[in-house]
């Protein structure tokens, strides 16, 4: 962080409401040129709505702004972008269709004589972006082909290429491998070291902790304290997040030599027409019993959110193999044909992939039970909403009514809503794909309590998850994959990150536990 401490950007008495809910309510605080200036909060504490505000993409609200001194009200990105500041958003905004050099440039097109598309140039130009996070993107694909990971750098790549002095990063490591993060952070050293301050907005108290020169604490809506990173703790900030101490969490009992097996996978495999390598998933055998959580672990491209489509009907070509559903052999063609047998998937992919965002949130969640609200083919509104509200209570989710459109729920609220729509289907089998991603401490304890009591209530669930310590403290057995192979089993007691980290590097098959 710079010597002096010269506020770049200032923020005075910021609110800003949507409906009947104060998203945020006087905010104020200070940010010094050069520092990464970390906030942090719960998932509704409006984190990523002041982000939005300061970004531009909020352009009505209340209070101040002041960039380098000079007083500033963006009604627009491209507002906020003239005064030198751009934002990496939580959730992608990218357009599928273009390749990935127009993604970068979107509005900022190279052009020859008579206003040509200069295609060429912009992919010379997006290479050296990429090349800038060591990323072999090739700058012609279609974004819509790419990972949620590749899709990721995409972004932080279209940020670099505005030269901004304020970069607002919300939520960047979310879905990156653990090599992408490296690079990621030796990227914002680099830019660190050129004099750009950096916003920083993740939920990851170590990542905090390595990058932060300050950290500035949202708690529900409201501006608790800025403290210098030396001068505090993980747990502190952890407290002034959620303004109670987390309780630690003792794992559920699972009685495993008594339980039947729901769920059984024989020698499954899916083919990768196209592609040199033949098969995203090969020779996968797995089981899951009665009231167990299941943690699948592996790195990015591994296999994991296939193996789950697959279980889901949702995988883009039909696997090999045969799945068992409480000693059934089931073909699931179709996610309806899984909901039907009782699986029910949480996607790791909210915005693209889990979330109607023309629907509120009452339609949300009763999408896919919306036959129990019915008589004689006619939905009946009130036992539609009786049916909701038992899962807003039970969730605990934070909206102003179930009305309320769902893009005015906080990333965490909202993937409650797709858990709840789940739970409506009754499953015996509830996959969950990396279901905390870009969720705080306290809501990740609110779904892990959630996850632990459905499962001591008799429900089986397999886990994903990017972060090893999440599946430590979750799952009952963890199974470890490596290019589309399951490498190792661990059960909890033999389960470490370090072994974990080993299995999921290699290809040979072993099991332990």
């Amino acid at each position: 962080m710079t010597t002096l401490d010269t506020p770049i950007l200032s923020l005075r008495n910021i609110g800003k409401r949507f409906g009947g809910v104060q998203a945020l309510d006087d905010v104020s605080f200070d940010v010094v040129a050069g520092e990464l200036h970390a906030v942090m909060g719960e998932n509704g504490a409006g984190k990523s709505t002041l982000m939005k505000i300061l970004a531009g993409v909020i352009g009505d609200y209340d209070g101040d702004l002041y960039v380098s001194e000079n007083r500033q009200h963006f009604r627009s990105t491209r507002d906020a972008e003239a005064a030198g500041v751009s934002i990496i958003h939580q959730e992608l905004n990218l357009v599928e269709t273009l390749s990935v050099s127009a993604n970068i440039f979107l509005g900022r097109e190279s052009r020859r004589w008579l206003g040509v598309l200069d295609k060429a140039a912009m992919d010379r130009d997006a290479a050296t972006l990429l090349a800038q996070l060591d990323s072999p993107l090739d700058p012609s694909v279609l974004a819509g082909t790419l990972r949620i990971g590749d899709q990721q750098l995409i972004e932080i790549a279209k940020a670099l290429s505005l030269r901004s002095s304020i970069l607002i990063m919300d939520e960047p490591t979310s879905a990156l491998t653990e090599s992408e993060v490296e690079r990621l952070y030796r990227v914002i050293e680099g830019l660190i070291a050129r004099g750009v301050t950096i916003l920083y907005i993740s939920h990851k108290m170590d990542e905090v902790f390595r990058l932060a020169d300050r950290i500035t604490v949202l708690r529900d809506g409201r501006f608790v304290t800025t403290v210098r990173k030396q001068d505090t703790t993980a747990r502190e900030i952890a407290h002034l997040m959620v303004g109670r101490e987390l309780a630690d969490f003792d794992h559920h009992a699972f009685d495993e030599p008594h339980r039947e097996n729901v769920l059984t996978v024989r020698d499954l495999s899916l083919p990768w027409p196209g592609h040199s390598k033949p098969y995203r998933l090969k020779g996968i055998d797995l089981t899951l019993q009665r009231g167990e959580i299941l943690g699948i672990a592996g790195l990015m491209g591994a296999g994991r959110t296939e193996l789950l489509e697959c279980l889901c009907g949702a995988s883009p070509v039909p696997p090999h193999g045969e799945i068992l559903v409480e000693g059934t052999r089931c073909r699931f063609d179709h996610p309806a044909d899984a909901m039907a047998a009782g699986i029910a998937m949480v996607t790791e992919d909210r915005k693209r992939l889990g979330l109607f965002r023309h629907m509120n949130v009452r339609e949300n969640i009763s999408l896919c039970a919306i036959d129990d609200c019915a008589t004689a083919g006619v939905v009946s509104k009130s036992s539609e909403i009786a049916h909701v509200a038992s899962q807003v209570n039970d969730l605990a989710i934070r909206t102003d009514g179930t009305e309320c459109p769902i893009d005015q729920l906080s990333g965490g609220n909202q993937q409650k809503c797709i858990i709840a729509r789940c739970l409506l289907t009754r499953p015996k089998i509830l996959l969950l794909d990396d279901p905390t991603r870009g969720v705080d401490v306290g809501a990740k304890a609110e779904l892990y309590r959630l996850i632990r009591r459905l499962a001591g209530e008799g429900m089986s669930i397999i886990v994903t998850s990017s972060e090893l310590p999440e599946l430590l403290t979750l799952a009952d057995r963890i199974a470890v994959m490596c290019e589309g192979v399951i490498t190792q089993t661990f059960d909890r007691e033999h389960a470490t990150e370090q072994g974990i980290m080993e299995a999921a590097t290699r290809t040979s098959i072993v099991s332990l536990g």
